[in-house]
């Protein structure tokens, strides 16, 4: 019998592998002409876009950095500003080879140069991630309202009404049902999908109750706005995103963040991911854009962190 850790270790293998089958289907897809128009277009970007878009990358980096230590502190434990970056661009480092692997190599690194216990270290992580993901679907909703008249034209067009109807009244009451059984079921694995839900509200409740939460949330709020700022800033490198509204760019942000937690990075699934999404709306250039900013910006990381990772090393053998 093969265990959950063998699993999880295989899934890790196979998912980049994964990711390396996309980046070859998209371009082996695509004509030659279609990959050298892409690459003409790939040169002929003003380079000014690039850095700033990398700017506001570095920017997030830091000021994710700076948040760690406010859920830190109340645990006793007060980390350098510079470990904390380096562990953070560490994990940014390790996600791009294997997915899901740049947290624990994040709460392994601050361990190494601050003395603080990984499992401490971890779980503010999680807790991180809590708050990341309530911005983001904020982001989601806003993204929706926004672009409402071209999703709901699309509905129209391509969706039969009775048919959403009855599947809008089977997915509520397999909600309501769904929530009934969370409450009341005794089954072991029931217990753990409830008893996860409760930890995610705690997490919550402990953002809200610490000390420095305002500091902690108005953070929070610049690190998603430096990455929107990262993405919007790129539509201008390619001729076919330039005029994309401020709708089309929060939902292309959405779907983009999803793409990057579904393969190591984002790899190859990204740039797909934006082809469609910009397609979608009736943008050209969209794998273009996707190919400009996912490639920058993990260039960038895999630079940075690669640095971090081996002055870690020095100082641990030191």
């Amino acid at each position: 019998m093969i265990n959950n850790k063998h699993k999880s270790l295989a899934l890790k293998i196979i998912l980049p592998l994964v990711g390396v089958f996309l980046v070859w289907y998209q371009l082996s897809k695509m004509t030659a002409v279609e990959r050298s128009d892409m690459w003409e277009a790939i040169k002929m970007v003003n380079p000014l876009w690039i850095v700033i878009s990398l700017l506001f990358g570095l920017f997030s980096h830091f000021s994710r950095a700076y948040r760690w230590k406010y859920l830190l502190e109340p645990l006793g434990y007060k980390p350098k500003f510079i470990t904390s970056f380096m562990a953070i661009m560490i994990g940014y480092f390790a996600n791009t080879f294997i997915i899901r692997s740049g947290e624990v190599l994040r709460g392994m690194s601050l361990s190494k140069t601050d003395n603080i216990p990984f499992e401490k270290a971890f779980g503010t992580i999680v807790a991180e991630r809590i708050a990341d993901l309530i911005v983001l679907l904020l982001i989601m909703t806003t993204a929706v309202i926004l672009q409402s008249t071209a999703l709901v034209a699309y509905f129209q067009e391509n969706a039969n009404p009775t048919g959403f109807i009855i599947l809008l009244a089977v997915g509520l009451t397999a909600g309501v049902f769904g929530l009934r059984l969370l409450k009341k079921s005794s089954h072991p694995f029931i217990q753990k999908i409830r008893n996860f839900g409760l930890g995610l509200l705690d997490g919550v409740k402990s953002i809200l109750n610490m000390q420095h939460n305002t500091a902690f949330i108005l953070h929070t709020l610049f690190i998603w706005g430096m990455y929107i700022g990262m993405f919007w800033i790129m539509k201008y490198t390619v001729p076919g995103t330039a005029e994309a509204p401020l709708g089309v760019i929060l939902a292309s942000f959405v779907i983009g963040a999803f793409a990057m937690s579904a393969t190591n990075a984002g790899m190859g699934l990204y740039p797909i991911a934006m082809a469609a999404i910009f397609t979608f709306f009736g943008y050209e250039d969209g794998a273009t854009f996707g190919w400009l900013l996912w490639g920058t910006q993990t260039i960038f990381n895999v630079i940075i962190g690669g640095i971090c990772a081996l002055i870690l090393l020095l100082i641990k053998r030191r």
